[in-house]
């Protein structure tokens, strides 16, 4: 596992929304989807508001690899399952960044969205 260096971590962690390109099975990139993004220790997550029946969570299962965009921050990533343990630190994570949209996040804190967590490894 390749970690994040820490200037890329703070600018694509603080980002309001990253556009996330997964690739297709022939390589070519997908066009890109605006999602939401948090950090929680040294890693960044993203989850589908619609669980792993959404359509861009679908397409990160092809080659579990992609790009995203944050802020400045332009990367080749892996998408990793993340473990049931990170859950809770992702939803602070998620309560703590964008709380200030009450009604919104918290669709990304249901038992359907935190199945579709994935954590964001560059590569």
């Amino acid at each position: 596992m390749t970690t994040w260096n820490e200037p890329d971590l703070r600018e694509a962690g603080t980002a309001e929304e990253l556009d996330l390109e997964s690739e297709r099975s022939d390589g070519t990139l997908r066009d890109p989807v605006t999602m939401w993004v948090v950090r929680a220790g040294d890693h960044l997550y993203v989850r589908s508001v619609k669980g792993i029946a959404g359509p861009w969570y679908r397409g990160t299962r092809t080659r579990h690899q992609g790009r995203i965009h944050a802020g400045r921050v332009t990367q080749d990533v892996t998408f990793r399952e993340a473990d049931p343990s990170e859950y809770p630190d992702v939803d602070a994570a998620y309560r703590e960044k964008y709380g200030r949209y009450t009604s919104i996040v918290e669709h990304v804190l249901t038992d359907r969205a935190r199945a579709s967590t994935l954590r964001l490894e560059p590569r």
